[in-house]
């Protein structure tokens, strides 16, 4: 595995626990992930650990209503289950993918509702011009010497045929 994971479901409720030591003597009750500072001095594997957290939290940080954001996931998430489309394992999108899609939705129509934003999802989508990125905010580099997307950096990030970037 990429990133050492456990997998368990406690009612009903899949979880995922990951492990990541910080170069920190102790951890705060109000410590922010999205800090770009905690990643230094990191190995590889913890910083892909954070690395969910961390886009969590940016998601969130970034979509206009987080309620509206939440109710129009699950609703996404569970129409995909049902058609058999939910799964990075398979080769379709994975949990992070249609957070990113309902979030990009989320913020082209802020002052949507659920119910709205799932009909807009599938009309944005429907139409979207692939291979053009999905973004919530331009990639920037952290200075910490990890890959960012970028196809004119990048030369193989040109042949991505469906690129949904997180932040």
């Amino acid at each position: 595995a990429v990133v050492p994971v456990i997998k368990l479901s406690f009612d009903s409720i899949e979880i995922d626990i990951l492990f990541a030591r910080l170069a920190l003597q102790t951890i705060p009750e109000n410590l922010d992930l999205r800090d770009d500072g905690l990643l230094k001095n990191l190995d590889i594997r913890c910083i892909r650990s954070l690395n969910g957290c961390r886009v969590t939290d940016e998601i969130l940080h970034l979509v206009p209503n987080i309620e509206n954001f939440r109710l129009t996931l699950r609703t996404i998430k569970l129409w995909a289950k049902r058609h058999n489309i939910y799964s990075n394992i398979l080769g379709f999108l994975g949990g992070v993918s249609w957070a990113m899609l309902v979030a990009r939705t989320c913020q082209l129509y802020p002052n949507a509702v659920a119910s709205t934003l799932v009909h807009k999802f599938f009309l944005v989508f429907s139409k979207w011009e692939w291979p053009n990125p999905v973004l919530l905010k331009q990639p920037e580099d952290c200075n910490l010497n990890l890959p960012v997307w970028g196809p004119r950096v990048t030369p193989s990030d040109r042949y991505h045929l469906m690129p949904i970037i997180t932040p």
